[in-house]
């Protein structure tokens, strides 16, 4: 006697647990790339070279933007490979570039005085501080804010400006007291930015595979050439061009509304607003 036997297909309001549990290796490959460039960082700059721990911070950051787009091409989003990521971002991000600016020169502020000491270590830590909760505010709220906006500068970015720094300060022999307060300020600066409210245009409606003017395709090759030209000076004005783009953004907006008559509100310093 034959019996029917019936295939139970999974309902589709049903999540596919075993995929979103799995570990996938592509994606994580570069995940682990980034956390070694951070960690690298930190060993280089203990060591002294600068040139090449300004330089791993962004080749961490190249690496955390290839992660999560191969993850999305290859269908291997994971969450394990979200929380993976954002342990590999608090140490390439967080930890990395506020110890390779103490190292290379905040540290260098004890030397005019103790306050000036412990006013360096103190950036140092806030920066970190700052970059963890970033973080967890991004983890937390990511889905409750406009995808065309981040809320606050993204860790990656304060990251590459205060690495930037580094970098181009040594290559240029930048020392005495106007570098180690630049490095002061600005690492104390890219920490802020961090956990404000500043909207920062996030690039994600830009579509890769969309049909774009002749001209527009022209604007690549002429960044790598910039770039080639000086890269730890181009790297470091380019991110430092974007950290400032978030007040500039939120001025011209308070403006606008003065100008219409209209009274500011919270919504000039909240993204997608």
């Amino acid at each position: 006697m034959w019996h029917t036997v019936r295939m139970i297909e999974p309902s589709k309001n049903e999540p596919a647990a075993h995929s979103r549990r799995g570990i996938y290796l592509l994606p994580n490959l570069f995940t682990t790339g980034a956390l070694f460039a951070g960690f690298y960082a930190i060993v280089a700059a203990i060591d002294g070279n600068f040139h090449r721990a300004g330089m791993a911070v962004f080749v961490a950051l190249l690496m955390d933007g290839m992660d999560g787009r191969i993850a999305r091409l290859t269908s291997t989003e994971s969450d394990f490979g979200k929380e993976y990521d954002s342990l590999s971002d608090m140490v390439s991000f967080g930890l990395a570039p506020a110890l390779v600016v103490y190292q290379w020169g905040v540290a260098r502020l004890s030397e005019y005085g103790v306050a000036w000491g412990r006013l360096g270590w103190l950036a140092a830590f806030l920066y970190a501080v700052t970059a963890a909760l970033r973080l967890a505010r991004f983890n937390t709220r990511v889905a409750k804010v406009d995808k065309r906006f981040f809320e606050g500068l993204p860790s990656p970015s304060a990251a590459a400006l205060v690495a930037g720094l580094v970098w181009v300060g040594t290559d240029l022999g930048i020392d005495g007291l106007t570098g180690l307060t630049a490095a002061f300020f600005v690492t104390a600066a890219a920490g802020v930015l961090m956990v404000s409210r500043i909207p920062y245009y996030s690039f994600k409606e830009l579509n890769l595979g969309s049909r774009v003017p002749f001209a527009y395709v022209l604007i690549i090759p002429l960044v790598f050439m910039l770039i080639s030209l000086d890269p730890p000076a181009v790297l470091f004005l380019l991110f430092l061009a974007y950290a400032l783009s978030g007040p500039i953004y939120v001025i011209w907006r308070f403006r606008r509304r003065r100008r219409r008559g209209q009274p500011a509100t919270e919504s000039d310093a909240t993204p997608g607003q």
